[in-house]
């Protein structure tokens, strides 16, 4: 008898990555597909719901042999409805995409957000695995975040909870992308830091920081300041020293709220490893609430990379369509 599968799908502004699933979490297929995002939102679907047959097929899948599809999409998402009830990457407002999708694949269709997806990912079969309860947060072009409590996405009373990146942090009189000032991605995402690394270099040329980006601050990136702060330099220590501080305050106030069992980190800063979680974690036992008594979470790197979202994506299936108490089973045999 052959098993069972899952799709889960990962869709972004300019890619769609779509993945066979299997008993184990695995993906054990996978592809991907341009979002073209300015087209109607039923071709964009349409794209992605005839891709994720083709996938099944071209690995000697049938519809019959899935048992549900998982999409997670930026934006604010109505999980229980399958409606994306607004996203600026996609230029979607109030799309019906899960009912849309069933049209092409005749299955159990879940929604979430893209970052509750990764979550979920990583604590299905990723760096927090074996724990119920993770807080996640993804380093980018903004902070996107998510909860897992009891094994389960944790997404607020309503649409739109959760934001962990939009938590007060500093008070600079940053403006945020949401209208608000001083939300923790102005000062801790990656476009924060080699903002504020450009910056840097322009007032100081005599810096390391500044022959890192051949003398041309626009060609920053987020790795450039670790960089100098590693040679010694006193313009990329005072960077990372308040990045990292910005961050860790972020950090320190999600355990404070939450007291997750661990907290996971993915995005492109997260590639710098120790350099990152060592002082984080630091700051961890020193300043969360009641650290001397209470469980202080380890600050860990996201094993699944890009893979979180597929993996996420296709255990909203196995977690929302059986009794909670069950959810750490997956009922794919």
């Amino acid at each position: 008898m052959k098993k069972k599968v899952l799709i889960g799908i990962d869709l972004g502004g300019t890619s769609i990555k779509i993945g066979i699933v299997n008993a184990e979490y695995e993906i054990i297929a996978r592809t991907s597909i341009r979002t073209n995002a300015g087209r109607t939102y039923e071709e964009v679907i349409a794209d992605m719901g005839q891709a994720a047959l083709a996938l099944l097929a071209e690995h000697d899948f049938s519809i019959q042999d899935c048992i549900g599809a998982g999409v997670g999409s930026p934006g604010t998402i109505d999980s229980q409805n399958g409606v994306v009830l607004y996203s600026n990457n996609i230029r979607w407002d109030n799309v019906p995409a899960a009912a849309e999708l069933r049209k092409y694949l005749p299955v159990p269709v879940f929604m979430d957000n893209d970052a509750n997806c990764a979550a979920l990912g990583e604590v299905t079969k990723g760096a927090a695995a074996g724990y119920r309860n993770a807080a996640f947060l993804t380093l980018g072009t903004g902070i996107g975040g998510g909860i897992v409590i009891d094994g389960t996405i944790f997404g607020g009373g309503h649409p739109g909870g959760v934001e962990l990146g939009h938590i007060l942090n500093g008070s600079e009189k940053r403006k945020c992308t949401c209208g608000r000032y001083d939300c923790l991605e102005t000062y801790a995402s990656a476009t924060a830091l080699i903002q504020d690394a450009k910056k840097m270099a322009r007032q100081h040329p005599e810096s390391v920081l500044w022959e890192l980006c051949g003398k041309n601050p626009e060609r920053m990136d987020a790795k450039m300041p670790f960089d100098a702060a590693e040679a010694g330099d006193v313009c990329g220590r005072a960077l990372i020293e308040n990045y990292i501080a910005h961050l860790a305050d972020g950090i320190v106030d999600i355990v404070n709220i939450f007291r997750p069992d661990i907290v996971v980190l993915g995005g492109g800063v997260c590639a710098q490893g120790k350099k990152l979680t060592e002082p984080l974690n630091r700051y961890l036992k020193e300043n969360c609430f009641g650290a001397s008594v209470a469980h202080v979470p380890e600050v860990v790197i996201a094993k699944n990379g890009n893979q979180a979202g597929i993996i996420g994506a296709a255990s909203l299936v196995s977690r929302q369509s059986i009794p909670p108490k069950l959810q750490m089973v997956p009922p794919l045999d």
